[in-house]
């Protein structure tokens, strides 16, 4: 493991818990953050601290991001889990918790152990993966420790192999039995083939990537998401969805509560909080998700959902293909791509124009996803918690060009971007990891730790 040095954060502005105030920050030997307050010079642990001029930088919690796809086993020419925690680390993404879509499939608990044995290995960040559900594992699914995952991931819509579940049956054994979180995609699967055919119809094979939001409309998303929430209301799951995409879905969450206190709680995704259906024409397969990036009117009432506490976190859904991959043919094209290097300063630019507050992206990264998934002792700048933090300087533009980037895929949908903000270092579990410049990724001399859950 890296060797963990003292440092004293002096006079940032902390970002953490609905305040943004200046004051310095102590982390020890140990990993932890040893105290918050105004002047530590004079604090017993200061002595022999590394010193970090914050003066007029935000200092944020590490960003834990609860959906990520490495591509660790199988499909490590498009990204691996070194390569890609390291870009999360340069992102200021402290903790990752990675999908079950891989080659194999995590649906065993030795499949989804050697995941963790490998991450051990390399990773740059904390992590964590989800145990997969398929129409023929329920019984594995159960063992689960959810002490020591994060969750079961549901697909209840189009994905790669059998990791579509749609059989009810299973449906309701997963929901009305897993001793932990189930997360979910939603997408109904008759809808999307329905509107497939038409698309087929029309343009045979040659269908413009503008009618992706088209064919994976908001009714697919509404159908399914809204299954998802009648079965975790008749057996009162732990129910978590990602990637809501469409207006119609943000009705189905409550706000009166907070998020503390949900059984169903809701995940946006930096993309669908950043591009429309406009951005198709320029875009174009760069930008082919599931869900679809759709209107601007869905985008808007996304950003209001999270302002209002329906939406309760807000993730990546990182999942890399080569170049040569995405600019093939619309149906060709496999969808996701690169974000976790970009995701904390695509936020942070909303900030600068006014769509959140600066305190809302720790919220809504770090502090309420701690609380969906029961981390203890990460996800705040409190004393005794884990040393994952965040150094941003407010007002450094720059632009996203591809040799900076540090995605295995070599590309990303923000190039020739412009951000006012960006990450100057971030520490894991005490360790600076990032610097600005370069992470820390050689094998065995890593600061990333596994996750446990106080469940």
């Amino acid at each position: 493991m890296t060797s963990v040095q003292p440092t004293l954060f002096k006079q940032g502005i902390i970002v953490n818990e609905g305040r943004s105030e200046v004051g310095d920050v102590l982390t020890g030997l140990d990993g932890t953050i040893v105290a918050v307050g105004g002047d530590l010079s004079n604090h017993p642990g200061s002595n022999n601290a590394i010193i970090v001029d914050a003066k007029d930088h935000w200092l944020l919690p590490g960003c834990i991001d609860d959906q990520v796809h490495f591509r660790e086993p199988g499909l490590t020419h498009k990204a691996e889990i070194a390569t890609e925690s390291a870009a999360a680390a340069a992102g200021g993404i402290t903790s990752f918790m990675e999908m079950p879509n891989t080659v194999p499939q995590a649906l065993t608990q030795q499949l989804l152990e050697d995941k963790y044995e490998r991450a051990a290995e390399v990773s740059a960040v904390n992590y964590s993966f989800f145990m997969g559900a398929s129409n023929d594992n329920l019984d594995e699914v159960l063992k689960t420790d959810p002490k020591r995952v994060c969750g079961i991931k549901v697909f209840m819509g189009s994905s790669t192999g059998n990791m579509l579940v749609d059989n009810r049956e299973v449906l309701e054994g997963v929901f009305k039995e897993s001793p932990m979180i189930v997360a979910t995609h939603c997408e109904d699967e008759a809808t999307i083939r329905r509107n497939t055919e038409l698309a087929r119809g029309q343009f045979g094979e040659a269908v413009p990537i503008h009618h992706h939001p088209i064919i994976r409309n908001a009714e697919a998303c509404y159908r399914s998401s809204s299954m998802a929430v009648e079965l975790a209301e008749k057996w009162n799951t732990r129910l978590h969805i990602l990637h809501i995409s469409s207006a119609k879905e943000v009705s189905l969450f409550r706000n009166d509560i907070p998020t503390s206190e949900k059984r169903i709680t809701a995940e946006a995704c930096v993309h669908h909080l950043w591009f429309t259906d406009s951005d198709y024409e320029q875009k174009g397969t760069h930008i082919k998700w599931n869900p679809a990036v759709k209107t601007a009117a869905d985008r808007a009432e996304i950003r209001a959902g999270l302002l209002d506490g329906r939406i309760d976190v807000v993730a990546t859904d990182h999942a890399p293909h080569t170049l040569e991959e995405k600019q093939q043919s619309y149906f060709k094209a496999p969808s996701g791509g690169p974000l976790v290097q970009h995701a904390l300063v695509a936020m942070l630019e909303l900030v600068h124009q006014g769509v959140l507050p600066i305190h809302e992206v720790a919220n809504l990264m770090a502090h309420r996803v701690a609380t969906v998934f029961d981390i203890p002792d990460r996800g705040y700048i409190r004393p005794g918690y884990q040393a994952d933090l965040t150094l941003v300087h407010p007002n450094a533009i720059w632009t996203v060009e591809r040799r900076d980037l540090l995605y295995k895929c070599g590309w990303s949908p923000f190039e020739g971007t412009a951000f006012r903000s960006r990450v100057k270092g971030t520490w894991v579990n005490g360790t600076h990891v990032f610097d600005g410049h370069s992470v820390q990724t050689s094998q065995g001399n890593h600061a990333g730790q596994r996750l446990t859950f106080a469940r």
